[in-house]
């Protein structure tokens, strides 16, 4: 006898509804209470200010099938693609009285197919060239208020 298998919902594509707060335009709601947080609290923070390249660019000389970018059509050979750079941009940095960076927030309310990859890259990169970096990512409000106390208590251990 043949089991019955419910159809599978198709997932949504989510992205936070941006927001503009005293001229600045933030990805999402929770990126926005991150802000004004960090700002009560006193912690400097720059919001999108610097990006991470994770991936340089480079040419592909090997033959490669592919069809369009659309997923349409027939297959199509290619050549001597160029492929393009891959970066990251954190949503906030907070850095030492010297300008290096202490710590990294990334707000994360709901994260897409490539956050995932994008972000152990990132943290890859971190390990290497910034060995001394304190990542955050909160995804909820209450995550955010524990990162602010963390980040007050590092900053005390710095004085």
């Amino acid at each position: 006898m043949a089991r019955y298998v419910r159809p599978r919902k198709k997932t949504q594509a989510r992205s936070g509804k941006k927001h503009t707060y005293k001229g600045v335009t933030f990805s999402s709601g929770l990126e926005l209470f991150m802000w004004k947080e960090l700002t009560k609290a006193g912690i400097n923070a720059e919001y999108e200010s610097e990006s991470f390249e994770l991936m340089p660019s480079f040419v592909l000389p090997n033959e490669s099938w592919e069809r369009k970018a659309n997923g349409k059509g027939e297959m199509l050979k290619k050549e001597d693609v160029n492929i393009r750079s891959m970066k990251y941009t954190p949503d906030f940095i907070i850095r030492y009285p010297d300008g290096c960076i202490h710590c990294i927030i990334e707000t994360k309310g709901y994260a897409n197919e490539a956050f995932p990859l994008r972000w152990k890259l990132f943290k890859h990169r971190i390990k290497k060239h910034y060995p001394n970096v304190v990542l955050f990512k909160p995804q909820k409000q209450a995550e955010c208020l524990v990162v602010i106390e963390r980040i007050k208590e590092l900053q005390k251990q710095i004085k």
